[in-house]
């Protein structure tokens, strides 16, 4: 049954991967390619790997958390861990589909917010949890910065 949980957040988690990939592989050779980059913005062909490993980690430190006893801790965690998916995902419509780069900087301040309430809350019911959310925080604090490079720039 462990097991189980651990395939159904996978499956969560690289469903949003999936609809977000879907919202921006065509807009990555189109509209993304003709904006002015910033000299922080990685080469386009990190970006796969780095989600890819970003989103099996965050499956992994919700398996945990849903691993750790009934507590109103644990559904504060989980609640808001599927809050952050569901603002990941609002986050590639804003900026890849709707080509609103300033309304997505502050769509992923608001992301922001919520990995690291995520993170903190997750701490407090399973530790590990702490150190597979870290790096996605850290992520989406270059993310953050690099959308405000866009914006300014184009």
């Amino acid at each position: 049954m462990r097991w189980m949980i651990l395939l159904f957040w996978l499956a969560l988690c690289f469903s949003v991967a999936a609809t977000g990939g879907r919202w921006t592989a065509g807009e990555v050779t189109g509209w993304y390619r003709t904006l002015v980059r910033p000299a922080i913005a990685p080469p386009n062909w990190v970006f796969g790997p780095v989600w890819t490993l970003l989103y099996a980690m965050m499956a992994v430190a919700a398996w945990r958390v849903g691993l750790a006893g009934t507590s109103a801790a644990r559904s504060w965690a989980v609640a808001l861990f599927v809050t952050q998916l569901a603002l990941n995902l609002a986050w590639s419509w804003i900026f890849f589909h709707c080509h609103a780069m300033g309304a997505a900087l502050v769509e992923i301040i608001f992301l922001w917010v919520a990995i690291g309430a995520t993170t903190i809350l997750f701490g407090r019911v399973a530790s590990v949890s702490v150190w597979l959310m870290a790096p996605y925080w850290a992520w989406v604090s270059f993310a953050t910065v690099l959308n405000a490079a866009y914006w300014r720039l184009n």
